[in-house]
């Protein structure tokens, strides 16, 4: 596999937790998961759409993305998974419209933590 293969397999891991993440703790609060109160997991999260948001007001073109298209100035040939994969990842809007859905978003995780409290964990004596 091509090096900025990987690279972009890597970015819609992270795309698929940082959306993918909330709906399931939506359902799994629903469910009574113990997964959706984990505080690693929560904080991980928000973190990683905080992240986001911040380079994006910012201005700062994401990590993952630069690196893949170095990587890519390397190879030649365009691969199957670059071709679905960048159909899912990347969409030609204004900067702007991205910003906003990525607040958006961060607050409604953000939210979350109130409608789905962390779980607290418990002091053994």
């Amino acid at each position: 596999m091509m090096a900025a293969d990987v690279v972009l397999l890597i970015h819609l891991s992270y795309v698929l937790f940082v959306v993918g993440s909330l709906p399931l703790i939506w359902v799994g609060a629903i469910l009574k998961w113990p997964l959706v109160g984990n505080p690693w997991f929560r904080y991980l999260h928000v973190a990683a759409i905080l992240f986001v948001v911040a380079e994006s007001l910012l201005g700062i073109a994401c990590p993952l993305t630069i690196l893949e298209n170095n990587l890519r100035a390397l190879e030649t040939d365009r691969s199957f998974i670059q071709h679905w994969v960048h159909k899912i990842l990347f969409y030609h809007l204004p900067e702007y419209v991205f910003t906003l859905i990525y607040i958006a978003f961060a607050a409604l995780v953000a939210a979350t933590f109130k409608w789905v409290p962390v779980r607290k964990r418990s002091l053994k004596s």
